[in-house]
């Protein structure tokens, strides 16, 4: 059985959440194709993808990261 590495991508502006819209800071590889998400559906969803998935990348942690940022 060959393997396939899979190379983690950048999620930008333009990647959307599969689910409402907004932007996708999540990515689901499953053996079907791959999903993204936002943070809430990424939180919402986080159980079974980890259960189903063969990789999750989640980079909701740039939303923590910069947040106290914007505040003067």
């Amino acid at each position: 059985m060959a393997q396939t590495l899979l190379a983690s991508t950048y999620l930008g502006a333009l990647d959307r959440c599969d689910r409402c819209g907004a932007q996708a800071y999540v990515r689901a590889v499953l053996a079907a194709g791959e999903l993204l998400f936002c943070a809430h559906h990424g939180r919402e969803y986080g159980e079974k993808l980890s259960r189903d998935a063969l990789l999750v990348e989640d980079n909701s942690s740039v939303l923590r990261s910069s947040s106290g940022s914007a505040a003067a």
